[in-house]
């Protein structure tokens, strides 16, 4: 063979060595290794829209009815935003479904706020022919519009009312009262109940002539 000869094989042999090596598949060792982690599942609000209408809410959006009730005032207009005459509808979108209670269109009945607490009803509202028409709070700590409060006694509500108190006898109560609150320019009327030992043991405001209705709803 001549010299020349064995420079081309040569030559072609290099060519077809640097061939094999740009198409040969990389070692494991060099790919790139698979994450250790999950990425997070996009939510539907990361996505741009509020999901499937008509979707159940998950549980943990759900307003919790504690937070929901520290956070939103009874005053002499409703409850948060949710006006006196309203429809019932209106208060259970606060809560996204956390409202519980036997509703009847064409009479009176209570919707409470889930949990419940172990002891009295905390905060009810009362729905009278499908309309919000009342609030009835007997939770220590929850403000009643004006400044009133469970525990206080009756002479520290005159003097946050002045002029504005009327006294009753309590129906069921020997020795209570019902202090009877009417606000200038508004049709609600605020109605505390006070023991024999004078002090305020429940709270409601709304209008007349729910607001009356010793019995609640009974």
């Amino acid at each position: 063979m001549s010299s020349s000869t064995r420079k081309i094989d040569a030559c072609l042999l290099m060519l077809a060595l640097a061939l094999a090596s740009c198409t040969r598949p990389p070692d494991t060792a060099a790919q790139a290794e698979e994450p250790d982690w999950e990425p997070m599942a996009r939510s539907a609000q990361d996505e741009g829209h509020d999901g499937p209408e008509g979707a159940d809410v998950p549980p943990a959006t759900v307003p919790h009815a504690a937070s929901a009730l520290a956070t939103l005032a009874t005053s002499f207009e409703g409850f948060g935003p949710v006006r006196f005459g309203e429809g019932a509808e209106s208060l259970r979108e606060l809560w996204k479904g956390g409202l519980e209670g036997d509703a009847d269109p064409q009479a009176c009945y209570y919707l409470f706020p889930r949990p419940r607490p172990q002891h009295g009803h905390g905060t009810a509202f009362m729905i009278e022919r499908g309309r919000f028409v009342r609030v009835d709070v007997d939770q220590a700590g929850a403000v009643a519009p004006g400044g009133g409060r469970i525990g206080m006694d009756a002479e520290q509500i005159h003097a946050l009312y002045p002029g504005q108190v009327e006294e009753t006898p309590h129906k069921y109560v020997e020795g209570g009262r019902y202090l009877r609150v009417v606000a200038d320019g508004s049709p609600a009327v605020l109605v505390f109940e006070v023991d024999a030992d004078g002090q305020v043991r429940s709270w409601r405001v709304g209008l007349p002539p729910q607001v009356d209705y010793v019995e609640g709803c009974g």
